[in-house]
Formats: C-alpha cells, structure tokens, sequence
C-alpha cells in the first residue's frame, strides 16, 4: 500500500501561543522483534507456561501494544505529539513466521498502530514477494530509500522514499536507509537495486529540505555503527532511529552506549541515535524538542522494559494465542527420517565428537559454504537432546535447538579459530557447554594441558584435502549469534570477528532442511573430526 506526502498523525498543537513556541515531539520505536509475536523468555525465545507463571517473560506483540497505547493515550492527552515507529525485520525468527509469512506482522502492526516502517534486510527472507506480503497489508508506509524498485514488477510504488507525516501541525519527514549487504543476508533478488546509502539519505533529505520540511528522522535498518556514520556525515537530519544490530542503549547494565547516543554532525549540532534492543523486550521512547525555527534544543529518553509489570493487551493476547494454535500443529510436522538415534547426551557433545554435534554443524556450513564459509564452530551447550530412530518431528529439533539462535557468518585469522577451539576446552574438566563441535576442520585436545594449551593438530579442509591451518590465513566460519557475541567464553568471535553478519536464518530450520534433503534416512556419523588425548 503505497502512501504519498501527508499522513495525519495529530491535530493538536503544543505549546501554542507560547512567545518561543516548542514543538515536542514523542517517538515511540520498535526494532527487530524477529517474529517474537509470543512473549519471551530471558534467553530471547518463547515463554513457557513455567515461566509464565512465574512471571519471568518479556515483551510480545500483547505487551508493546498495551504500553504503546498508554504512554500514546497519556501525551495525546496532555496536548502533546506522538509517533510510532518501526525500524525493521519484523520477519524471521520463530514458528509464528513459518507459519504466516508475514500475514500476522500486518495483523499485529496495525492494530498497534504503527506510523511507519523501515524495511529491515529480513523482510526479503521470502524474496521480494515477502515484503509485499507487509507493504500491501499495513495502513501506514513502508520507506526504504535507497532501493530503487522501478524494476521490481512486485514492489515498484510499494515502498516510500521519503515519507511526511502531519503531525500537530507540523510536518516531520522520514528518511530511510537498509544495510548495503542485503542481497548476501537475505533474498531481494536482482530486480532490487541498492543504492549508496550515505548519497540516497543526502538526497532525500535535501527533497525534504526543499519541500520546506525542517525536521527530518532517518529510520534506518543498518546498526548502531552506521547510524553513527550517518549523524557524522549527512547534513539535515535531526535525530536517527535505527535497528539491525540488535544494540542495547541506557543506563542498564551490557548497554553499549547511552539512550540516545549524541553524535556531532556535520554542521556542527548533534544528532540523536536512538535503538531498542530487539525481540520486542523493548519500547524505546525518545523525545524530542524543536524551536520556532525547527531547530532541535533537547533530545532525551529511555528504552521501556516490558516485563511483567506491563500488562498484556487482553484482546491482542486473545488472538496470539488463537493464531499459535496451529504452530503446535507444524510442532508435529514430520520433516526427516533418521536411520538410527542421533546422539546429543550432554556428556558425549561437552566433551568429544558427538552426533549430533557433527550434524548440526554441518547443516551450519552446507547452508553458507556458498557464501564462502569452511569451518562451522558449534557449541556443545546448545545441543539439549538428541533424536530417537525413525521419523523427526519439527518439535524434536526444537528440542535439540530450543535457544532460536540464528546463524553468524564472519572471517577470522587462523591464529583467532584456534583462539576459539582452546576456549572451548578451556573448562573441560567441568562439562561446560562452551566445548566447540566442528565441520570443515579437525583438532586435537588433551583435558590434562593447562588450559589455554590444550588444542593441537588442527586440521582444515582446503581443495578436497586436509592441511595444517595456516595462522595467519583468513578463514570464513559459521557459528551461532549468541557464540558470535562472546557468548559461552568466545570473546575471539566478538573481538576478532570480521565482516560479521549475526542474523542469518534460524539455526533448527537449518538443521531440519538438511536434514529433510538426505537422500533417505539420514545417518549419524562419527569420523574422528575432533581427538581426545
């Protein structure tokens, strides 16, 4: 549904007759929910009724909607000026999208009551057929601009480049911006040009400029970096709300920087950038004020916690869980046969080479191998069961996968890779979960080496045979995004990492697609990938 110029968002003006007359605005945002239309849990996937009860879930279309109609409700009432905004990837990452295709995004978004979206790099997960899915269903704007779409028989005139809402009077513009390595993280397919982001923001800002338009938000889907770059470099802009690299900002404790993160730009005033997470655990809420002249004066805020203290919108929650009724059903889907149990005990995947731990792995690097990816490096921690003989259910490997960790690609020094396989055996002697199961390389350990010094014989496959990994090479490795983070210990994968992309497709689709195109039963395998002394 495409939309042009003026969208009403307020009729009522702040600050009226005022000799300086302010004009405040309040931007409520969202980012990278990633499918969490159910509530979530503290490890960022769905809630159970355990900790339902107990009062430990988080987030959920249910709770964003109930604290975005408060907080709207209170500021509309106290003559003030309210927008909300979504800076992308909406799609992929539980049941909730393998099951609706985007269907329930638009369901949910709109009786939320969005103003306007970014296109996040995951709305192209199903190609650009996908995102249409979202643009043709929503009431409000989808922008994104620096793609041109003209070519796009799908999407041309679906997708905005600049948008202007009215919003009390007063026009506010939306630019936009989606990460430049979309077609390698996701499907847009070559109909779906890219174009530079920096010069298409330029851009649209100055057509904004033109039109008389002097407050302008860029609502961006490419990090927290990015946005920074942004605030340096574009001229115009006077407050940035981003999302893609999922980043916590404020005063609590593992935020990267504060809410929002002022920037000097380049005609000398700063620029807010503001996110909120991910997952829908948070609301973020920034608030800004603009003179006579449209010059902003303050930019101040805080990401809300959804936790249990906010209550769920009863009739939203009503329809969650109407529409997960037949997720239990796709629980029961039949997605492979196995030719004998697959082995994923705790202690054969925390401290040797295990079944389970060899397929997952190389599920995780036969999906990549063609984005140039050799080694797969898993964690033996995230592997919670294994697979009787016979059929696999889509519920089993939920079992055996149950984190909806997604898949991270990213380059790394030889030197690094063996960095990351001493940390995996660095706490051996206790059954820890951080000990590294692997494809596309074999090693050595000895548990009885200090630690640190434990990994020898490290092996990688390279022109259909086996070599001594070059220390100074760079390799491409696949792992999980919560390894990727420095999660179980490798803080290698967080520090070193190059060219890191942590938000591929979800880590047990993959495992249940390779394991759905075996030619017949599939069979576990053991062959000696990983020596213990």
């Amino acid at each position: 549904m495409a939309f042009r110029l003026l969208t009403a968002v307020s009729a009522a003006a702040l600050f009226a007759g005022s000799a300086q007359a302010e004009t405040v605005l309040h931007i409520l945002h969202t980012n990278d929910l990633h499918s969490r239309i159910e509530a979530i849990n503290e490890y960022d996937s769905t809630c159970d009724q355990e900790a339902k009860d107990a009062g430990e879930c988080f987030g959920g279309v249910a709770r964003v909607a109930a604290k975005v109609k408060e907080l709207r409700d209170k500021i509309r009432a106290e003559g003030g000026n309210v927008i909300v905004l979504d800076a992308g990837d909406q799609y992929q990452g539980s049941l909730f999208y393998t099951t609706y295709k985007g269907k329930d995004v638009v369901e949910f978004m709109t009786a939320i009551g969005y103003d306007a979206m970014a296109v996040g790099n995951h709305e192209f997960d199903d190609g650009p057929e996908g995102l249409a899915v979202l643009a043709d269903g929503v009431e409000f704007p989808v922008v994104s601009g620096n793609l041109d779409l003209s070519q796009s028989n799908v999407l041309n005139g679906k997708v905005e480049n600049v948008i202007t809402l009215d919003v009390g009077g007063e026009k506010i513009g939306i630019v936009s911006a989606l990460a430049m390595d979309t077609p390698e993280t996701a499907s847009p397919g070559p109909s779906v040009i890219f174009q530079d982001d920096i010069e298409s923001l330029k851009a649209d800002v100055q057509e904004l400029t033109d039109a008389g338009v002097d407050k302008i938000i860029a609502l961006t889907h490419v990090g927290y970096g990015r946005d920074q770059v942004f605030a340096k470099e574009v001229p115009g802009l006077d407050a940035i709300v981003g999302g893609h690299s999922h980043t916590l900002l404020g005063d609590m404790e593992d935020a990267e920087g504060p809410y929002p993160t002022m920037v000097a730009g380049p005609d000398g005033a700063e620029v807010p950038v503001a996110t909120a997470y991910a997952y829908s655990k948070y609301l973020g809420h920034l608030t800004l004020t603009f003179d006579d002249n449209g010059k902003l004066t303050k930019a101040e805020g805080e990401p809300i916690l959804l936790d249990k203290s906010v209550p769920e919108d009863e009739a939203i929650a009503a329809r969650v869980t109407e529409m997960a009724a037949p997720i239990d059903e796709l629980r029961q889907k039949i997605v492979a046969e196995t030719a004998s149990p697959i082995d994923g005990d705790r202690t054969s995947c925390r401290a040797r080479e295990c079944e389970m731990g060899n397929l997952v792995a190389e599920a995780m690097l036969d999906r990549v191998r063609d984005q140039g990816m050799t080694i797969a490096i898993a964690n033996g921690g995230g592997l919670r069961a294994s697979i009787d003989q016979g059929p696999v259910s889509m519920g089993e490997v939920y079992t055996v996968l149950p984190f909806q960790n997604m898949l991270a690609t990213f380059q790394l020094k030889g030197a690094d890779v063996i960095a990351a396989l001493e940390n995996g055996a660095s706490q051996y002697e206790e059954g820890a979960g951080r000990f590294a199961q692997v494809a596309g390389l074999k090693y050595t350990v000895d548990p009885a080496a200090e630690a640190g010094k434990r990994i020898s014989g490290v092996m990688v496959m390279a022109d259909g045979e086996w070599k001594p990994i070059d220390m100074a090479a760079t390799y491409g490795v696949v792992s999980n995004n919560y390894m990727r983070a420095g999660g179980d210990g490798y803080e290698v994968f967080e520090t070193k990492a190059q060219n890191a992309y942590d938000f591929g497709p979800d880590l047990a689709e993959v495992v249940a697609a390779y394991l759905g195109a075996q030619d017949g039963a599939y069979k576990p395998v053991l062959d000696g990938r990983i020596t213990v002394k």
